[in-house]
């Protein structure tokens, strides 16, 4: 599976990459005092989502319409970590870019 690549010691940053052959823009965040990660989606420089939380196992903006239709999913494939602080995303847990749609 492919993955989108964060690079935590550059937290907060901006990136833009090409799904589904629309360019997304992203801006990734921490939460040093309760170990979280936030998502803000973009297209055309239009803020779609501000501050998606990054939760194990749950599609990124899962309830937005204008969104990737590739889900983008935190997972780990070893089955160990259930969560997405700072020691685990980019050790373990990984923005996992899945194939096809989502078995609900």
């Amino acid at each position: 599976m492919n993955y989108i690549e964060i690079d935590k010691e550059a937290i907060p940053y901006s990136f833009e990459m090409q799904l589904d052959n629309v360019t997304w823009g992203f801006e990734v965040r921490y939460n040093a005092e309760h170990d979280f990660f936030t998502v803000d989606l973009l297209r055309l420089d239009d803020l779609i989502v501000a501050g998606e939380k990054l939760v194990y196992g749950k599609p990124l903006f899962e309830n937005v319409q204008t969104k990737p239709l590739t889900p983008i999913i935190p997972f780990d494939e070893s089955g160990n970590v259930k969560r997405v602080g700072w020691e685990e995303l980019e050790e373990s847990v990984f923005l996992y870019m899945m194939d096809g749609e989502l078995d609900e």
